[in-house]
């Protein structure tokens, strides 16, 4: 018969007690690697160790939980657990910040005895991304809940260091455990772990060794005002350097030095907006974006402090960067679109990747992509432009990995030379001007009104059916414009029924707001 160690408490002998540990990670984090390298730790240093993992149920719906369970070898057998129960987890590592929060409400987090490690950073779940508004859940509320909710709370963004140093962010939650001294091992078994995975030794060597020195660089908490995930200088307006063609740098530089004689309080949401619309199409264009913001600068001063300023330079330029055929086909054939997708599927040095994109598209994307002429003529006839949707509205996969399906999509994107003459920039540029002259016209009467119109236009975005959704709720709030006329709460209900909008796609919460106006008259 086997001479079996029984489970123990966290308060039994050294020598019998079972090590508790759990690994919440999603698809692509490492979550396998990590806990393999923490059993290959535990048995270098003479512990019996056992590894399981609980798949979740897909992508940001459930994250796998990778458990491991461990004890000093002591000839006889332990007996360990397939899966961690409430209130029985020693330590606790989340792979993203909301994680650890739902670890917290599955009940693995103890005050009096687990040690919870977790990444700061953020990747939105599938919950948060349906929302029409801004549906992220707050992460200081997490911070605050965990650092009650456990007996030591150790969280800084390991996915940035892990990005720059090469790495994966198991390298980096590694080196968090191996700081925090919550296992009995030393530094070294923990490198000699990750060194005999004889594939990316040098990288995760590095992220594990800053990792390691943060983590004991804090006291038991996170840094306070961390963020996460901190922008790319090529994200945040002028830390981005600017190359390209003389002729087209000195066309910059004029934009810029127009930018730079803008009130201070515009220039940083200016400079962001130009470098968005440039993108987007050329200098200039550039120029008629800036020559936009002009018009709300002038009516505008520093009392309000420039609010009207900032929300035009914003939403300006989100305007005229609509998403249509041409830009998605840009945006899929960049190089750095490639180059993200490798680092974010995890594609090893030398390895093939086939990439496949879904398009789908009906008879009013085919129609904007045509000249303004042609597009209205077809779309003035019903019976011309069913006959064309039957043929065109249905799903294309496209494989960008082939010559072919790159040479095409690329061939959509060289389009944007010619987006000017197109239906579909003269039908946004109209609702742009429609939209913009409502607001500026306001500002005399009703400074804070004519702002929050500006800001509506966070309820415009998205591609095809998302966008015609999205552009029926815009004009559904403004309409009340007319029953909030003269009203000293009119902005205050502009925004309130923006809200609204915001928080539900179905627009249900809006129908109930949009009532409560109609009765104020």
């Amino acid at each position: 018969m086997l001479d079996a160690v029984p489970r123990s408490k966290a308060g039994a002998p050294e020598d019998e007690r079972v090590i508790k540990l759990a690994v919440l990670a999603v698809g692509g984090q490492g979550g396998g690697v990590l806990a393999d390298w923490i059993t290959d730790v535990a048995e270098r240093n003479g512990y019996v160790a056992q590894s399981t993992s609980v798949a979740g149920v897909a992508q940001r719906t459930g994250a796998t939980i990778y458990y491991v369970e461990m004890c000093r070898d002591t000839g006889r057998l332990p007996v360990f657990a397939l899966s961690p129960s409430q209130g029985d987890v020693d330590i606790l590592i989340a792979a993203e910040l909301m994680e650890a929060g739902r670890a917290i409400i599955r009940g693995f987090v103890t005050p009096e005895r687990t040690t919870l490690i977790a990444s700061s950073h953020r990747i939105a779940a599938v919950s948060e991304k349906i929302e029409p508004g801004d549906g992220r859940a707050s992460s200081p509320k997490v911070h605050a809940t965990a650092e009650a909710a456990a007996k030591r709370f150790i969280a800084f963004d390991m996915e940035k260091i892990a990005a720059d140093n090469g790495s994966m962010i198991s390298a980096s939650l590694l080196g968090a455990l191996a700081g925090s001294d919550a296992l009995p091992f030393t530094r070294e078994s923990y490198e000699q772990a990750v060194s005999a995975g004889g594939r990316g030794v040098k990288a995760s060597l590095a992220a594990f060794g800053a990792s390691f020195d943060r983590a004991r660089g804090i006291a038991n908490a996170p840094a306070p005002g961390e963020k996460a995930a901190e922008p790319k200088a090529a994200e945040t307006g002028s830390a981005a350097k600017v190359s390209g063609p003389e002729s087209l740098l000195k066309g910059w530089q004029a934009l810029a030095a127009r930018v730079a004689a803008l009130p201070a309080p515009v220039r940083d949401m200016a400079l962001r907006g130009l470098r968005k619309v440039v993108d987007y199409q050329d200098i200039a264009y550039g120029g008629e974006y800036l020559d936009r913001l002009d018009r709300a600068v002038v009516l505008d001063n520093a009392g309000h402090d420039y609010a009207l300023s900032i929300a035009a330079a914003k939403h300006l330029a989100n305007a005229m960067c609509y998403d249509d055929m041409i830009r998605v086909a840009d945006l899929k054939t960049r190089s750095t679109r490639d180059k993200r997708v490798r680092r974010e599927v995890g594609v090893k040095h030398g390895s093939i990747l086939q990439v496949t994109e879904y398009f789908h598209p009906r008879i009013e994307e085919f129609c904007g992509t045509l000249p303004a002429g042609l597009g209205s003529y077809i779309e003035a006839r019903p019976k011309l432009a069913a006959f064309l949707d039957r043929r065109i509205n249905h799903g294309r996969r496209i494989r960008t990995d082939s010559f072919a399906g790159f040479a095409a999509l690329w061939f959509i994107g060289g389009l944007r030379r010619w987006r000017r003459r197109l239906l579909r920039h003269k039908v946004e540029t109209a609702h742009l001007e429609r939209w913009y002259a409502l607001a500026l016209g306001h500002v005399r009467e009703d400074y804070a009104l004519a702002t929050e119109i500006l800001n509506c236009r966070r309820l415009i975005k998205g591609y095809s059916d998302t966008h015609v959704r999205a552009q029926s709720k815009f004009d559904r709030v403004l309409s009340a414009l007319d029953l909030l006329k003269g009203r000293a709460d009119a902005a205050d209900w502009i925004r309130r029924l923006r809200e609204a909008a915001l928080k539900d796609e179905k627009g249900e919460m809006l129908d109930g707001a949009l009532k409560t106006v109609a009765t104020l008259r």
